[in-house]
C-alpha cells in the first residue's frame, strides 16, 4: 500500500489524470484534497467528480458537510487520516488529488494545528485598532516569549504575529513548539507529483471552464445555494465562481461582470497555487517528455510487492 499525491494548480488536469491511472491499476482509491469539494450541493464550480465517476472509482472526502457549516483544516485532516487508514486496511493505494496546498500539507506532513483562543486574539486586535500598540510592538513581545517563532515572522506581518502571540499566550507554550511551520519540508513517506502547466494555458482553460460551467447550469446551482433556509457559511461563500455569482444572485450585480471577475480572481489564485507548490522541493514535476500518468505509474510500480 502506498500514499501518492497528485497536485497542481486549478484547471491543470489533475482529476482526469487520476481517473486514467485509477482505471488502469484497479487498486487505487482517490482522496480529494479540495477545501470546497467537502460541501454538498457545490458540484459544478468545484469540478467535483460526477456520480458516474464516483461509482466507477472509490472517492473520499466529497460531500462531507452542508454549505451552511464551517469545515476547518483540522477537521479535514482527521477525515483524511480515517480515509487513508481505511484504504490501507483494504490493501489499496491512496491517491491524494487536489490543489488546496494547506490541506495537502496537513495530510502529507501530519501538521499539528494549535487551538484557537478568540478572546486573546480579540484583545490583541483591539490593542492594534485602538493605537495602544503597533504590529512591531507585538512582534517585540513575541520575541521575548518565543524567539524562534518571532524569527520566522516579519515584524510587520500582522496576521501571523497576532496568531503566534494568540497561541503562545492562550496555550501557555511557545507557538514554535507546535512544529517547524510551513517553511520546513521534512522527509515524507508520501510521493508527490506535480502537474506543470504554463500560465497562459491555465488562463485559457480557466476561461473555457467558466463558460462550460455556466452552460451546464452553474448559475442555477448558485441560486439553489442562495435559497437554502440555513444559508451559506462564510467559508463556502469564498469559493471562487460561487462568490462572484452570489454577488449577481443576491446583490444584482451584472452577470457578465461577475463572470469576468470570477475568471480574473481564479487566474490570480492559480498563480498563488503555483508559487506555493514550487517552494516544496519534494515534488517531482511533469515535463513535456514525461506526463502525470507516466509519473504516477512509476510511483505505483515502485510500491508494488516483489514477486
Amino acid at each position: 500500500m502506498s500514499v501518492i499525491a497528485l497536485l497542481g494548480v486549478t484547471a491543470s488536469g489533475k482529476s482526469a489524470a487520476a481517473l486514467t491511472v485509477a482505471r488502469r491499476h484497479g487498486d487505487i482509491e482517490i482522496v480529494s484534497v479540495d477545501s470546497m469539494c467537502v460541501y454538498r450541493g457545490m458540484d459544478l464550480g468545484t469540478s467535483k467528480p460526477s456520480r458516474a465517476e464516483q461509482a466507477e472509482i472509490p472517492h473520499h472526502l466529497l460531500d462531507l458537510v452542508d454549505p451552511d457549516e464551517e469545515f476547518t483544516v483540522r477537521e479535514f485532516q482527521r477525515a483524511a487520516r480515517q480515509a487513508v487508514a481505511g484504504i490501507a486496511a483494504r490493501g489499496h493505494h491512496a491517491l491524494l488529488v487536489g490543489g488546496t496546498g494547506l490541506y495537502l500539507r496537513a495530510v502529507v506532513d501530519d501538521l499539528v494545528f494549535p487551538g484557537r483562543y478568540p478572546d486573546i486574539a480579540a484583545a490583541l486586535e483591539a490593542e492594534l485598532h485602538e493605537g495602544r500598540a503597533g504590529v512591531p510592538d507585538l512582534h517585540a513581545r513575541l520575541t521575548l516569549l518565543d524567539p524562534l517563532a518571532a524569527g520566522r515572522v516579519t515584524p510587520t506581518n500582522q496576521r501571523r504575529v497576532v496568531r503566534a502571540l494568540e497561541v503562545t499566550l492562550g496555550s501557555g507554550r511557545p507557538f514554535s513548539s507546535f512544529g517547524p511551520g510551513l517553511e520546513a519540508y521534512p522527509p515524507s513517506p508520501v510521493t508527490m507529483i506535480g502537474i506543470a502547466t504554463e500560465p497562459e494555458e491555465v488562463d485559457a482553460r480557466i476561461a473555457r471552464r467558466m463558460a462550460g460551467w455556466l452552460d451546464a447550469g452553474l448559475l442555477d446551482e448558485v441560486r439553489a445555494l442562495a435559497g437554502r433556509p440555513a444559508g451559506i457559511s462564510r467559508t463556502a461563500r469564498q469559493a471562487l465562481g460561487y462568490r462572484e455569482l452570489l454577488a449577481h444572485v443576491e446583490g444584482g450585480a451584472p452577470l457578465q461582470a461577475c463572470c469576468e471577475e470570477a475568471v480574473r480572481r481564479t487566474r490570480g489564485f492559480a498563480r498563488r497555487q503555483a508559487s506555493w507548490f514550487r517552494r516544496d522541493p519534494r515534488i517531482a514535476w511533469t515535463s513535456p517528455e514525461v506526463g502525470p500518468v507516466e509519473l504516477l505509474d512509476r510511483a505505483l510500480g515502485a510500491h508494488e510487492p516483489r514477486r
